[in-house]
């Protein structure tokens, strides 16, 4: 079995880490290593080709993410980063699910910039929380572009004004279908197109 599929194996049924025990968190962790010894991308921010496009996150270990399934009666649905190469620009949205009608949806906007062959820096600029419906929210690529085009969304739409607040992500694996980054607080993620 390949190392992408050995990972594959490893975090199936898991949703996106919430259902991991600490044995399979760690052995996920030794076959994300693993993987990332093969990267076939050793410069990934110099291949924007790969980039560029809709992520889905398959696994995570961010405490950030994985809280979002605290609401009650609610779900922690599909998660994607969306990169915008050429704008320098990332949204990550988090779509909410669980009783009809109320399902929400969490959107941070960010920058970010490379900073070496593999790390790039992301600086929050922007927040959106609120219900799927009243927002319109369709999907990611409609939601990027209402938000470039200037929409505002109800009930909290926001400006993260403290600029300073920056974190950085190394892209530690990149192919044609399967992104793995690990960032400055410790997270790991693992995404595919």
């Amino acid at each position: 079995m390949s190392q992408k599929a050995e990972l594959l194996r490893a975090i199936a049924g898991k949703n996106r880490g919430l259902l991991a025990d600490e044995i399979e968190k760690v052995a996920i962790l030794r076959a994300i290593a693993q993987l990332e010894d093969l990267n076939p991308t050793p410069n990934p921010v110099e291949r924007p080709d790969l980039l560029e496009g809709n992520w889905r996150l398959l696994y995570t270990n961010s405490r950030g993410l994985l809280g979002l399934n605290q609401f009650p009666l609610l779900q922690l649905g599909q998660i994607y980063q969306c990169l915008r190469v050429d704008q320098g620009k990332v949204y990550n949205i988090a779509e909410i699910v669980g009783l009809p009608l109320l399902e929400g949806l969490v959107s941070v906007v960010a920058r970010f910039e490379v900073v070496s062959n593999r790390r790039v820096t992301v600086k929050f600029e922007r927040s959106i929380v609120g219900l799927q419906r009243v927002m319109g929210y369709k999907s990611p690529d409609e939601m990027i572009k209402n938000i470039e085009g200037g929409k505002k969304f109800f009930p909290l739409d926001f400006s993260i004004e403290n600029r300073d607040r920056a974190g950085w992500l190394d892209i530690t694996y990149l192919d044609e279908n399967m992104r793995i980054g690990r960032g400055n607080e410790g997270s790991v993620f693992v995404l595919i197109k």
